[in-house]
């Protein structure tokens, strides 16, 4: 069922036992497992079926620290959410990403890699991904990776069907949750307003806030704050250890064999580091991505480098006439430690519409950020030369230090952490199960539950753990098909 505002899903009388807050990835993806089990529920969507500049305004804010992307325009506030401008990019986080690593402060997820694989499989369904193949070694250090590049899924549109004839599902449309109400142990109520008035509280047994990787620090933090603590009763962590994926072309690459690793259809390859590489090299996890270019390109780079790297350029002309197929630009994302200081906060001045502060994003990248990238790219360049498969120079910006480009790509607005997941409260804000801490209530879904984030594209992640949460807020078993 689809309601247009509160009003209308006032006068159903459905009767939903969970609440979710948000119809993005998450929000969808638990409301179907929990209706496919039998348990009612409701999703409040924030925004219509289409964007609009006024819903949209309510995501304004500012950022301080390093350069970023305008947070309204990060954003999509609409049904859908973000999958309304995913590029449809697909890897599931490494093993090694949830396991804690000595040389990364509060590094480690209280879960492994092995609690959401057993969900990989309806992951696929959901995103239409063929089956993820085998990572394929270069050599110790360095492997060609699997990302896939999907059909980009819009669940608004992918789901919406299942949804409006669904009677145990109730979307509501342009109604968004302003605060919670909470004593300390459970949530009491969710304050909603509908096409800007006030509608009733709206109380249900299990609430479930999956509103993006800002947004559920937004809320969560107002709603303490209103509440005197009533929601998030311990909340050292709350909007802290926020990450994205930092992304910059920072090298060139030349290459020998035109066939030792797989290009996908944009001709472009993927690579990735062993974690023994990456303890080795005290750094973060990081993915390469080779953008292939043309061969006349290839021979107008090696005339480029003959002035600024010489013996670059006597390795790549000795070999250019004979076996030297393709070069390309090296574009690196790579996790980001998560720190403290990098945070989601309320803004001290700004507010919306409805008089609730703006975010006030804290964001800055780190010495150990620079060392990862720098780092990275050595120990791919050195696995190529070993295996004899290119040569791979880094820009002269990194080499000297200089500052991070302006105007590139920046990072992945994959936004992540805030409300991560610790079994100690004073380093997350859920538990394994995305439960609130001291909450018997109160859930979270989306990345922001991420306690650290890899190098791969968030979303498969995020689908799988929202698979995971919604048979664990069903009480029933997950079984496969």
């Amino acid at each position: 069922m689809i309601f247009a505002n509160a009003a209308e899903f006032e006068a159903s009388s459905f009767q939903p036992k969970v609440c979710i807050v948000g119809a993005g990835p998450a929000g969808i993806t638990i409301a179907r497992v929990l209706a496919k089990l039998g348990t009612p529920v409701v999703i409040l969507e924030a925004g219509g079926e289409e964007v609009t500049e006024e819903s949209q305004d309510f995501y304004r804010g500012t950022t301080v620290g390093d350069p970023y992307f305008d947070l309204d325009v990060a954003r999509l506030r609409f049904l859908g959410g973000c999958s309304n401008h995913w590029a449809g990019w697909c890897r599931v986080l490494d093993a090694s990403d949830f396991e804690a690593r000595p040389w990364v402060p509060d590094s480690g997820w209280p879960i492994g890699r092995h609690d959401i694989e057993p969900f990989l499989g309806e992951v696929q369904d959901i995103l239409d991904l063929p089956a993820f193949e085998a990572d394929r070694p270069i050599d110790a250090d360095i492997s060609w990776i699997q990302l896939i590049k999907s059909p980009a899924v819009r669940f608004g549109q992918k789901y919406r069907e299942e949804i409006a004839t669904s009677d145990r599902i109730a979307l509501v449309l342009n109604t968004h949750v302003t605060e919670l109400v909470g004593d300390g142990t459970q949530v009491t109520a969710a304050r909603i307003r509908s096409n800007g008035a006030p509608a009733r509280d709206l109380r249900v047994a299990q609430y479930v806030v999956a509103t993006g990787g800002l947004e559920n620090s937004r809320l969560l933090l107002w709603s303490n704050e209103r509440s005197g603590g009533g929601v998030v009763p311990k909340p050292a962590a709350l909007g802290r250890y926020w990450m994205e994926h930092p992304q910059f072309i920072a090298a060139d690459a030349l290459l020998l064999r035109e066939n030792a690793f797989e290009m996908d259809a944009q001709n472009e390859a993927f690579f990735g580091p062993s974690p023994a590489a990456l303890q080795r090299a005290g750094i973060m996890n990081f993915g390469v991505r080779l953008i292939s270019t043309p061969y006349a390109g290839v021979k107008e780079t090696v005339a480029h480098l003959a002035c600024t790297a010489p013996s670059f350029s006597e390795w790549a002309s000795s070999t250019v006439g004979l076996n030297l197929t393709c070069g390309g630009h090296l574009s690196v994302g790579w996790e980001q430690a998560p720190v403290a200081e990098n945070r989601v906060a309320l803004s001290g001045s700004e507010r919306d519409a409805d008089g609730i502060p703006r975010i006030e994003l804290h964001w800055k990248k780190g010495e150990l950020d620079r060392r990862t990238l720098l780092e990275g790219l050595r120990l791919f360049g050195q696995s190529m030369a070993r295996a004899d498969l290119g040569r791979v120079r880094l820009a002269e910006w990194l080499l000297e230090g200089e500052e991070y480009p302006e105007g590139g790509e920046l990072a992945g607005y994959h936004h992540m952490g805030g409300t991560r997941m610790s079994n100690d409260p004073q380093k997350g804000v859920v538990d394994s199960d995305c439960r609130v801490h001291g909450m018997r209530n109160l859930h979270i879904g989306g990345s922001s539950v991420f306690a650290t984030s890899g190098h791969a594209n968030p979303t498969t992640t995020i689908v799988a753990l929202a698979l995971r949460l919604g048979y664990h807020l069903s009480g029933l078993p997950h079984v496969t098909a």
